[in-house]
């Protein structure tokens, strides 16, 4: 029977815009994540991310075999893995997996989570989504500080600017798309800096006029944000100061809110 659908099964996964390991990350998977598989390469197969839509090419093995409804119902998972750093799953084997923060726990029931028909054993508390307040999301952004900054990246060891403030958000309950540029297109302007409040986000253009970076504001004069590593820098109407080199690094072009 053709496989349509698919489910990530290991802790994180890389994606590719080609069917090759030469090929660089654009984007990870992470344990739970539900995908559309789109097309097939012998051990490649691209697939489009079920949250956010991304789409590129995995290696198939690193995929469990999920049923259309159970693609559907995966949807809806409001139980993720908490922003904190023990995070072990088992499987019937015995096998313990460790999960990075907000990781799917698809169809979460009483100590236990399902892909599809596999079981494994939850041994922490889940974190409930529900939809974030400012405060929580700088507590979430401040969780991940120093966690080195990584192209593609979305886990603890290592996250680009907007896979940052992706998972920040969707820790909050808040969806998010994966890149700065498309990010940018979702929510409402905040037209001066003066407005801003914390969990407002910020987004930076090169000479081109591209949006390239993005971080999250922590007040109207400092940011949070993945650069080198996730750290706060200050920030005001021409962009953000980088204390350490003496000069401007990024320079703003809008700011926008999603709460």
């Amino acid at each position: 029977m053709e496989q349509y659908y698919g489910i990530c099964r290991v802790a994180v996964a890389p994606l590719r815009p080609e069917p090759s390991d030469k090929s660089e990350i654009s984007t990870q998977l992470l344990f739970g994540d539900h995908v559309e598989i789109l097309e097939k390469e012998e051990r490649w197969w691209k697939i489009r991310n079920g949250y956010d839509h991304y789409e590129g090419w995995m290696d198939f093995r690193q995929l469990a075999p999920l049923s259309m409804e159970a693609f559907v119902a995966n949807h809806n998972c409001n139980f993720l893995v908490p922003a904190q750093i023990n995070n072990m799953l088992i499987d019937a084997e015995g096998s313990k997996y460790y999960l990075s923060p907000s990781s799917n726990l698809p169809l979460y029931h009483e100590g236990f989570c399902y892909l599809d028909s596999t079981k494994y054993e939850v041994v922490f508390k889940p974190h409930i989504v529900v939809a974030g307040a400012e405060r929580t999301i700088i507590d979430t952004a401040l969780f991940f500080q120093n966690v080195p900054y990584l192209w593609g990246g979305k886990n603890m060891f290592g996250m680009d600017c907007s896979g940052f403030v992706q998972t920040v958000f969707k820790l909050n309950g808040i969806k998010l798309n994966r890149d700065a540029w498309q990010q940018a297109e979702q929510g409402s302007t905040v037209d001066f800096l003066t407005e801003v409040k914390p969990g407002d986000v910020a987004f930076f253009d090169n000479a081109d006029g591209r949006i390239t970076h993005v971080g999250i504001m922590m007040s109207p004069s400092e940011i949070i944000h993945a650069s080198a590593k996730v750290h706060i820098d200050p920030i005001d109407n021409q962009g953000i100061y980088n204390v350490e080199q003496g000069k401007y690094t990024h320079k703003l072009r809008i700011i926008k809110r999603y709460m």
